[in-house]
């Protein structure tokens, strides 16, 4: 059983736990992922490590709460445990050797991309974020990003914080005024990795997606995290989760990844019908 010790709300729809694992802690690189059960009858979540902290063995995970799943995690308090916690698990962020780098977050992804922005930080890496949101009201991590970013952007798409528009709109005036990075790395929701990945291509730019399919056991063997990469099948919880985004067949991975949706609605009504139930 791994103890909940600290739980905050970031917004209205995403919640920051910090968990302690130590053995997950002592191992845990940027970019890789944990899977985790709720409890003995809960339905494996893969999670993005958000931050870690060996001396404490604590690992932080940020989740939006979209499905039935990610309903009942949230429902736990500070105390309380979860019935497994596994990993890490996936490959490792590669930071080596990079001096300038575009770091592409939205929404919940920024979860993602912190950690990997703050281990390029630390490198000495000169750093530039672009982080977007549908509004102001589901913002997050902002002083978490200026805090390791040479240059910082923030966006909304309806303008209520920030700079109006999508994160593609400082990159491509970036690249348009002939700014060059070593990478650029993206991760969020799957159009908006699409949209970056296109973005940099004319301009040549090694751009790596972070991808987070329909996942089950995390160790290739279920299948059911597969993508086209190149022409050819790979598993995100092996040979990802990072791919060259210019080799992602985004527009298979994004049809795969509605295939539940209507069931996972349904299942999130159950699970909010019932907590109400128990209130009662």
């Amino acid at each position: 059983m791994y103890e909940i010790v600290s739980k905050k709300s970031l917004n209205p729809t995403v919640t920051k736990m910090e968990i302690l694992a130590p053995f997950v802690a002592k191992k845990a690189l940027p970019g890789q992922f944990i899977i985790l059960r709720v409890d003995e009858d809960g339905e494996r979540i893969p999670l993005t490590v958000a931050d870690y902290d060996r001396e404490k063995g604590t690992v932080t995970i940020i989740f939006q709460v979209v499905g039935a799943a990610t309903e009942k995690l949230n429902h736990k308090k500070e105390g309380e445990y979860l019935q497994d916690f596994v990993g890490p698990l996936g490959r490792p962020t590669h930071v080596d050797g990079l001096k300038k780098v575009c770091v592409v977050g939205g929404g919940v992804g920024c979860a993602i991309a912190l950690p990997v922005a703050k281990a390029l930080h630390e490198q000495g890496c000169e750093v530039t974020s672009i982080i977007g949101f549908r509004s102001k009201d589901l913002v997050i991590l902002e002083d978490e990003f200026k805090a390791v970013s040479k240059n910082f952007y923030m966006m909304t798409d309806d303008g209520s914080y920030g700079r109006q528009g999508n994160v593609c709109v400082p990159l491509n005036e970036m690249l348009g005024a002939g700014e060059t990075f070593d990478e650029v790395i993206t991760i969020g929701p799957l159009i908006m990795m699409k949209f970056v990945c296109a973005a940099t291509k004319p301009f040549g730019v090694k751009t790596i997606a972070s991808m987070n399919p329909i996942m089950i056991d995390g160790t290739g063997m279920c299948g059911g995290c597969r993508l086209t990469v190149g022409g050819k099948m790979k598993f995100a919880c092996v040979d990802g989760p990072e791919f060259d985004g210019h080799e992602i067949d985004f527009d298979e991975a994004m049809s795969r990844s509605r295939t539940y949706a209507d069931f996972e609605n349904e299942r999130r009504e159950e699970t909010c019908n019932l907590f109400k139930k128990e209130v009662q």
